[in-house]
């Protein structure tokens, strides 16, 4: 099954996306469209990736999105591997209002498990739909950045474009 790609250039990086045939974003992220389509399962990788201009509806939510509607990702249906616990957290992620962060203490306990602020964290290590799963929202407990997979350059980007759009 062929997937689809598309990258639009950001004032830090380019982001680029992956769809599968029904339009389901199953890649994301702040680099090149091979680094963001190398993350993905073999099986994903299996079918082959075409280049896009446009993915649709997808990329009008981008564009959007980077125009300053911080919700405009919000309805976008995405999908990736991971355990009860990882799909749990990147639920509760997508809950986090454009504009706030979240620690990984408050995620986990959202996410049902209180004691598992680490796999919280790794859940977000893992996320394979960065932005649409919006990771870049989750902070240390004192309020600092922690990391993030493309750089605190990106998230810090991330987190004052929704903040300037979610007035």
């Amino acid at each position: 099954m062929t997937a689809f790609v598309t990258t639009l250039q950001t004032e830090v990086a380019p982001w680029s996306v992956v769809v599968d045939q029904s339009g389901v974003v199953v890649g994301s992220g702040f680099d090149d469209p091979d680094v963001i389509v190398g993350r993905l399962s073999q099986p994903l990788r299996a079918g082959g990736v075409e280049t896009r201009s446009d993915l649709g509806t997808v990329s009008t939510a981008m564009r959007a999105y980077l125009d300053g509607d911080a919700a405009a990702l919000d309805a976008v249906a995405v999908a990736q591997p991971g355990g009860d616990f990882q799909q749990a957290v990147w639920e509760v992620m997508r809950a986090i209002p454009a504009g706030e962060t979240w620690s990984y203490a408050e995620l986990a306990t959202k996410a049902g498990r209180p004691s598992a602020s680490r796999a919280a964290g790794t859940a977000c290590a893992r996320n394979l739909v960065a932005p649409f799963v919006p990771c870049h929202r989750v902070v240390r407990a004192d309020g600092s950045l922690g990391g993030y997979y493309y750089g605190l350059a990106v998230k810090r980007w991330l987190l004052a474009l929704e903040s300037a759009g979610a007035g």
